[in-house]
């Protein structure tokens, strides 16, 4: 930051780290409140909402980079913004990996493959269904 005038001026980069700072705060939250709500309504046994979050975030990473890439011009910050942060903070690699470990180490070897490859295979369809409405808007 630089004073210019008597006002404050952010450079480049520091722009870029606040974009995704927020947006990787409202990723994390939505997370959070979209996993309870699942667990709640289905029951913990599974991981539904991680299931579902990740879908959710392929579709939505696929609708938005498409986009970007073919017709949005967004800026280097939104970019940063929604990809980086938003669906950075919004979708769970980490915790899938973990929650298949745990369902392995529980002796739950068939919920874990079913989880495993519902996931990839459902987020791979999120991301060409995404991709897919993205080419289809005017």
């Amino acid at each position: 930051m630089k004073p210019a005038g008597g006002r404050i001026v952010l450079n480049s980069a520091l722009i870029n780290i606040i974009a995704i700072a927020v947006g990787a705060a409202i990723g994390a939250n939505l997370r959070y409140s979209l996993s309870l709500w699942a667990a709640q309504r289905w029951g913990a046994s599974f991981p539904y909402g991680t299931l579902i979050i990740n879908v959710i975030g392929s579709f939505a990473i696929g609708l938005v980079l498409a986009l970007a890439t073919t017709r949005l011009n967004l800026s280097e910050p939104v970019r940063l913004l929604i990809v980086t942060g938003l669906l950075g903070g919004f979708t769970t690699f980490s915790s899938l990996s973990f929650e298949a470990y745990s369902l392995i180490m529980s002796g739950s070897w068939r919920a874990a493959g079913i989880y495993l490859a519902s996931s990839f295979g459902l987020g791979m369809v999120g991301v060409f269904l995404g991709a897919g409405v993205a080419r289809l808007l005017p």
